[in-house]
């Protein structure tokens, strides 16, 4: 998403339109602008291997993410919850599987807090007035945090609605999920109450 928008700068902006405007010779411009390209390339490779670098994954420690809840400005950070097995669940109001997997996380969450399971529902909505409404129709009894900078989103790499991390109680991630269908509520289960059990 960021690669795609800032190569597109970089090509546009910075040196088609007006380079080509300043060859005079055919050759010469051939062989400056097909240079160029290559830098650009070579420019937005980097910015590929950054993004990558940013990106969390599987076996790495969790973004402690500044959040508050939805509406307020109060900010709490993700990192409160070491020593529990963490659930971090983005969603937003129009996304349909979110709809679905709330009633999965509330009884999760209801069977597996009192053995160490945090849930934390982080909403992506522009509009609060939107999140307010998802929640009215789809109550959740954990908690549910927005993410108003969207900066939480970039740390954690969220690529999909929703996208859930599962992260033990020393603060790293040990699965990625990215969506939500009918049946995987039970493998995603699985893995929460492993992760329970081994760090008892």
């Amino acid at each position: 998403m960021f690669l795609n928008k800032s190569f597109s700068y970089i090509v546009d902006s910075k040196f088609v339109s007006p380079q080509v405007n300043r060859c005079l010779s055919p050759s010469l411009c051939g062989e400056f602008f097909f240079r160029r390209c290559l830098e650009a390339f070579a420019a937005g490779l980097l910015l590929l291997s950054t993004q990558t670098a940013l990106a969390v994954a599987v076996g790495e420690a969790a973004p402690g993410c500044a959040l508050s809840p939805i509406g307020e400005s109060q900010n709490s950070d993700l990192s409160q919850y070491k020593g529990k097995v963490l659930y971090v669940d983005f969603w937003a109001s129009w996304c349909g599987p979110c709809a679905k997997s709330f009633p999965f996380l509330n009884e999760m969450h209801q069977q597996l807090k009192d053995q160490g399971l945090q849930i934390v529902g982080v909403n992506l909505d522009e509009n609060v007035e939107d999140a307010k409404a998802f929640l009215a129709k789809y109550p959740a009894s954990f908690t549910v945090v927005a993410d108003a900078s969207k900066q939480c989103a970039k740390d954690f790499d969220v690529k999909a609605m929703p996208s859930s991390y599962i992260v033990d109680r020393k603060g790293i991630i040990h699965h990625i999920h990215l969506g939500f269908r009918s049946g995987e509520g039970q493998e995603l289960r699985v893995l929460v109450e492993k992760l329970l059990a081994a760090t008892k």
